[in-house]
């Protein structure tokens, strides 16, 4: 579709700038054929030992202070964070997306989607945040497709703020971690088959905001990862090997 190939490499959304924080003004610009190298797909799959995969900059209660957080379901019903897994010994991996809206949430949400038995047999609950309403949620669910009974809307960004996951235009879309989507594009494309721009948040504001990969048992994170960039998503197959190191209940 004429929409996604704008994506590659040149996609520069026209979104208006509000206040955010200081980051570097200066655009990436990457080659897709080195973004597709044997080299930095080697780098994403191991990205476990990167600085951003750290739980020490989180405190002790930050299970207890995001428990008190309160979201939605898709289907509109309010719901804390604390009654979503087991807060004595339940593992569950909790996958904040970027707003509905985005493309790189659809291919995230599509890959988590694939991915759901394999975490289902060893006992790890998924648990998908997005940022938008439920109404938004839901063009997600049944569009893309997505199950409801794992997907969660914070139109106001709380669990975000809780975890203190990064925001602003620069992060957003002139990050050089973002260049990884060019290496994904396949997926990407795929994902978005069914997308629609109407799954974007009513408060724009909220289209500057990154997400990031936790991993709980219980009241204890396991596992912290911050996007430092539109389409910088934890692999998968590492948040799985933290998961099922995790004795479950």
């Amino acid at each position: 579709m004429a929409t996604l190939q704008s994506l590659r490499p040149s996609f520069r959304p026209s979104i208006p700038a509000p206040n955010s924080h200081t980051f570097p003004a200066t655009p990436f610009n990457y080659s897709p054929k080195l973004i597709g190298s044997k080299v930095v797909s080697v780098t994403l799959r191991h990205s476990i030992i990167s600085p951003r995969v750290s739980n020490s900059q989180y405190s002790p209660q930050i299970a207890e202070n995001l428990g008190d957080v309160s979201i939605f379901t898709a289907a509109g019903e309010p719901v804390r964070f604390n009654v979503l897994w087991d807060q004595n010994q339940g593992v569950a991996m909790v996958a904040l997306l970027r707003h509905f809206g985005c493309p790189c949430c659809w291919e995230l949400a599509s890959a988590l989607k694939e991915s759901k038995a394999r975490f289902d047999s060893a006992g790890v609950k998924l648990i998908a945040v997005g940022i938008g309403t439920p109404n938004k949620a839901r063009i997600l669910a049944e569009r893309l497709p997505f199950p409801m009974d794992c997907l969660y809307a914070d139109p106001e960004r709380k669990a975000y703020n809780v975890l203190n996951l990064y925001y602003g235009f620069g992060r957003t879309f002139f990050n050089p971690a973002s260049a990884k989507v060019f290496s994904r594009f396949d997926a990407l494309q795929k994902a978005v088959k069914n997308y629609t721009i109407e799954a974007t948040p009513d408060d724009r504001s909220g289209v500057l905001q990154q997400g990031g990969m936790f991993v709980f048992r219980g009241k204890q994170l396991l596992y912290a990862r911050k996007d430092e960039g539109t389409g910088d998503h934890a692999p998968l197959d590492d948040v799985f090997d933290v998961c099922c190191k995790a004795p479950v209940a």
